[in-house]
């Protein structure tokens, strides 16, 4: 490309309201390589990391360090702990294992305490960033006293959050896709099982903590009927708790009608309250009989979700976006990572407040058209976080990348 041509490119870049990521060789984000995407104008995606095995949590810290959890896999106990370090001299970060032998690590928040908690399999645990190997504390399973997370079947993977009042919020996956057993459909006239009861599956569960302690004095399910909760987010204005619902898989099997539809059935946005029902698995979308409960009677017994998400998406991280950086279209938006490989996923998009400041606004797309070209792998978003700096981070777990959205027009 001549220099006439890419100033070309670049004015018109500048004067759409969508631009594409510039991805030519030596094309740079905030002094980082820039990852050949889609954004709004005034956006690029900058690729902080590579060579990560399969990264699933980040934490940006407020000195500019992030921690990352990579799995290695599915494998249990290889998982890693990664302190990604800004080099001293120039751009750039310097890897450093600060723990090994991790099994299946997703979840990662900080704590009011300052701590830093991991969720593995099975396990909540939480160390002090001074000294990482020595300060490990069990808080949820291992030598804690609260009993150990399920983590079975399917949905065994450990995310969770912070409410406002220091409290922790666990999602409890289902082991199974629609309560099947044996790949055989449940039983209509009776209840899922692993359902139902105060150890529910497919559910998300609530930690009481005490503070400076930091230990749990009591548990309960929380609300049930959520397949897997794995994208949580309280809101910072309501304190109110959201959850992006991965939505089943296999309802095909039991109505070929939708084997072309990758619209159906859709993910969901639902609103947590305490001791509802969602659901799961005996409805789907908008409170619709799963053909496998076909008498259900929907509305009269479970919560209906505030809004439908696209169908096979994967919300699999999301959070609210308080800081200034960004343009204030995007103030107190609900931003999601949607990691599905269907033509749904492989994005990342804003939900903005509606009037009420709920995330039932208009659907923005911050990263678009995120798909394989050259060495690039199609984008399977994780994990999203703020940072101190006003930007969005992510881990890729396909391509082994830790990512952000950064608004080049925010600079001071």
């Amino acid at each position: 490309m001549n220099k006439k041509m890419l100033a070309g490119a670049l004015a018109a870049c500048l004067s759409s309201a969508f631009a594409p990521a510039m991805a030519a060789a030596g094309a740079q984000c905030d002094g980082m390589p820039r990852l050949d995407v889609t954004t709004p104008a005034g956006f690029c995606v900058a690729v902080l990391a590579d060579g990560l095995k399969f990264p699933r949590g980040v934490l940006p810290l407020t000195n500019g360090d992030i921690l990352v959890t990579d799995m290695t896999g599915w494998t249990p106990k290889q998982g890693k702990l990664w302190l990604l370090q800004r080099k001293a001299a120039g751009p750039g970060y310097e890897r450093k294992l600060l723990l090994d032998k991790l099994d299946r690590p997703n979840g990662i928040v900080q704590g009011p305490d300052g701590l830093v908690y991991v969720g593995e399999v099975g396990r909540i645990f939480r160390f002090d960033l001074r000294d990482p190997a020595r300060a490990v504390t069990d808080v949820i399973g291992g030598t804690a006293k609260t009993p150990r997370l399920p983590g079975l079947g399917l949905h065994l993977l450990t995310n969770m959050r912070f409410s406002p009042k220091g409290d922790l919020y666990v999602n409890v996956g289902s082991s199974t896709d629609h309560c099947e057993n044996d790949g055989k459909a449940p039983d209509p006239a009776k209840a899922c099982p692993s359902a139902e009861g105060p150890e529910a599956l497919g559910a998300i569960r609530e930690y009481t903590m005490a503070w400076p302690a930091g230990t749990v004095t009591s548990w309960r399910t929380h609300a049930r009927g959520l397949r897997n909760s794995m994208a949580l987010a309280f809101h910072p204005a309501t304190g109110e708790l959201w959850q992006a619902e991965n939505a089943r898989d296999a309802i095909q099997a039991a109505m070929p009608q939708l084997k072309s539809d990758e619209n159906l059935p859709h993910e969901e946005l639902n609103l947590i309250k305490s001791d509802r029902h969602y659901g799961w698995p005996y409805c789907y979308d908008d409170n619709v009989a799963s053909p496998e409960y076909p008498k259900t009677a929907c509305d009269a017994q479970f919560a209906a979700p505030e809004r439908l998400l696209p169908g096979h998406a994967a919300p699999l991280g999301m959070t609210f976006y308080t800081a200034s950086r960004y343009p204030a279209l995007y103030k107190n938006s609900l931003i999601i990572g949607y990691h599905g490989y269907r033509s749904n996923g492989h994005r990342l998009v804003a939900l903005l407040p509606d009037k009420a400041g709920a995330p039932l606004g208009k659907s923005v797309e911050l990263i678009g058209n995120w798909e394989r070209k050259g060495k690039q792998g199609r984008g399977a978003p994780v994990d999203v976080k703020q940072g101190q700096d006003g930007d969005i981070y992510m881990a890729d777990d396909h391509n082994g990348l830790v990512l952000k959205l950064h608004y080049e027009a925010g600079k001071p």
